[in-house]
Parts: structure tokens; C-alpha cells; sequence
């Protein structure tokens, strides 16, 4: 399983979040397994979207398609920075 971090700035979180709970079955058939979104503390406009993928190759071919580069300039995304992380390790305490 591989992870992509994003962050980014949005104009407006309910409705970043309308559009992107809207994306949901492109995300999954795209090779999305899951995800979580976290905030800023103190700054509602920055965005952290953490999530799982099939693979590397899935997510940047996802996250780099022109249909998706239409969805975040309509969700009211800013500059967002994309980290694709492979797992070392996990555990709970």
C-alpha cells in the first residue's frame, strides 16, 4: 500500500468538502483505499488529505489527470503539494 500526503489552502471548507465527498467513486475506482482529511489548527483554509493507495503509479496518474486539475480548481484549491510516501513501518500503542 502506498500514501500521499496533500496539503493545501482552500477558499472555502464546506465547500471543498462538498466537492470532494463528491469525488468519492472517482477517487475509489482510481485506487483510493482510504483516507482522512485533517486541519490546521487556527487556519480552517489549510487542508491536510492523508490516504492509501493500490499504488504510486494510481495515485500520481489520478492526482495529475486534467479532469482532476478541473475538480480542485472548482473545489477552490490552492497550490497544493503532493508527497507520495511508500510505509516503513506501522503500529499502534
Amino acid at each position: 500500500m502506498r500514501h500521499v500526503l496533500i496539503i493545501h489552502e482552500v477558499t472555502d471548507y464546506p465547500h471543498w468538502k462538498k466537492v470532494f465527498d463528491g469525488a468519492a467513486g472517482i477517487r475509489r475506482e482510481a485506487g483510493e483505499r482510504s483516507y482522512q482529511v485533517l486541519g490546521y489548527e487556527g487556519d480552517p483554509r489549510k487542508i491536510v488529505h492523508f490516504s492509501a493507495w493500490t499504488s504510486t503509479e494510481a495515485a500520481r496518474a489520478f492526482f495529475e489527470s486534467p479532469a482532476l486539475v478541473k475538480i480542485r480548481r472548482e473545489a477552490g484549491v490552492k497550490a497544493p503539494e503532493f508527497i507520495y510516501l511508500q510505509e516503513l513501518e506501522a503500529g499502534v500503542l
